[in-house]
Parts: structure tokens; C-alpha cells; sequence
């Protein structure tokens, strides 16, 4: 069961963040829409809406997330550079998923605006400072101080977390 709710492992961001390190989660970040997008083309909408492991969302709720997570997290960065370690807002992410337009929506919704915020975060990361990449937010469950350095980790191990859970299914259900 862990193995499908985590199938590349829980994320692991190293202490000192290297310029290696950035640069190949930003190249994640860059090329997770397309990724996910030719993943996800030929599905039917019964494939869609197959969860990817028990208790689990379906491929349409996984997609749905992908887009309403990562956009939360790059106004949690607009927010990191723009006020002094701002208290962000969390929310209930297994309750978005359960809403109307995660169940029902068009992937397509949320494929487009995967690789419109995509290339604008990508866009925007590229042009930040070391001092930039430093500064943080302060996330409300535990009170726990993220920088943005290590909120891009982050980010790209949740694309290949949820790219992971969905490409496990294909192969499992001998769907690719």
C-alpha cells in the first residue's frame, strides 16, 4: 500500500540546496505539463476515472490537484518575495478534489493550465537571486519555515510523485 501511495518515496531535499540541484528541479518543473499531457492523451474517460490505487483519487482528480496544487504554490512564491515570511494559506486538498470540477471537469482544463503556469513559474524562477531563492514562508501545520529554494524541490518531486501514481496504473492495468 505504501508503495502505491508513495511510489518514488517521500520527498528528500538536501540541507545545502546546490545549483545542480535547482536547476534540474526547475527543468522538472518545465517539462511535467508535456510529460503528463502524452501520458494521459489516449486515456478514455472510464480510464479517467479509475483510481490509482484504493482509497485513492481517480487520473482526473490526480490532474485536477496537479493544477490547483501547483497554482497555490506559485502565489505561496509571489507572496514569499513580495512580504517578510508571510503565514500562507493551506488548504484542504482532499476536499478540492472531491468538488464538482475535480470529479467531472475536461482533463484538458487542467492539462492547459498546467503548461501556461508552468511556463510562466519556470519563466519566473529563472529570474530569481540567490537572495531570492532564500527567502520563505511559513506554512501553518507546524509552523514550519520553507524557502523557496527548497519549496522548487518540493514541487518537483510532487510532479513526479503524481506522474508516478498514474504511469504505475498504466502499466498495471497494461493500459500504455
Amino acid at each position: 500500500m505504501e508503495k502505491l501511495k508513495y511510489p518514488i518515496g517521500k520527498p528528500e531535499i538536501p540541507n545545502n540546496i546546490s545549483s545542480e540541484d535547482l536547476a534540474t528541479w526547475i527543468e522538472t518543473l518545465e517539462f511535467f505539463p508535456e510529460k503528463l499531457n502524452k501520458l494521459v492523451s489516449n486515456l478514455s474517460e472510464k480510464q479517467l476515472d479509475t483510481t490509482y490505487r484504493e482509497e485513492g483519487w481517480t487520473i482526473r482528480q490526480v490532474i485536477h490537484h496537479c493544477a490547483d496544487s501547483h497554482h497555490n504554490s506559485y502565489t505561496r512564491f509571489k507572496w514569499a518575495l513580495t512580504e517578510d515570511k508571510p503565514v500562507i494559506k493551506a488548504y484542504f486538498e482532499d476536499r478540492w478534489a472531491e468538488l464538482f470540477d475535480s470529479k467531472k471537469a475536461p482533463i484538458q482544463l487542467s492539462l492547459d493550465t498546467l503548461k501556461a503556469l508552468h511556463t510562466k513559474w519556470v519563466y519566473f524562477l529563472k529570474g530569481l537571486t540567490e537572495e531570492d531563492l532564500n527567502k520563505s514562508f511559513i506554512h501553518p501545520d507546524g509552523n514550519e519555515e520553507v524557502s523557496l529554494k527548497e519549496n522548487i524541490g518540493i514541487y518537483a518531486w510532487h510532479c513526479n510523485h503524481h506522474y508516478a501514481h498514474i504511469e504505475q496504473l498504466l502499466i498495471r492495468k497494461n493500459w500504455n
